[in-house]
């Protein structure tokens, strides 16, 4: 397994199973509070602040560090516990970031334990964060 990266990683499952998002970006930019938005859609945490990546298969998967296991910090609240998938299907990327993102941006994609991902960046505290999302996963390969 790979040293732990700095992201959040949450899932949800559809018609081919579980697949989830990574959403990076700096501390305190508002990783663990889209996280939490999208839980409360019915979303599963996988990890929260660091994840372990690999590939397997040509599919890149994620696990959050033994000490991070079902935890997810919510800022003002401290560390709550989040019943958490052990590993789940990396699909998705999300860059989270301040600036305004392009409104008709290229398409990206970057290769995560050599496998190509689809890679979106946004402001993660936007009102719509959670539906870019959801939306970005019904478009894509994830299957929802």
């Amino acid at each position: 397994m790979t040293p732990a990266i700095h992201a959040t990683c949450v899932a949800r499952h559809g018609r081919e199973g579980w697949r989830a998002v990574l959403l990076r970006g700096p501390s305190g930019i508002g990783k663990s509070d889209l996280a939490l938005r999208l839980i409360g859609r019915g979303w599963r945490l996988v990890s929260d602040d660091y994840c372990h990546i690999w590939q397997s298969g040509g599919v890149a998967f994620a696990a959050a560090p033994p000490r991070l296991a079902d935890r997810l910090e919510a800022r003002g609240l401290g560390i709550v516990a989040s019943a958490a998938l052990p590993s789940c299907r990396v699909v998705l990327i999300v860059d989270c970031q301040h600036t305004t993102p392009e409104r008709l941006p290229e398409a990206e994609v970057e290769t995560l334990a050599g496998v190509a991902i689809e890679r979106l960046r946004f402001r993660p505290l936007l009102v719509s964060a959670v539906d870019l999302v959801e939306a970005a996963m019904r478009r894509g390969r994830a299957g929802l």
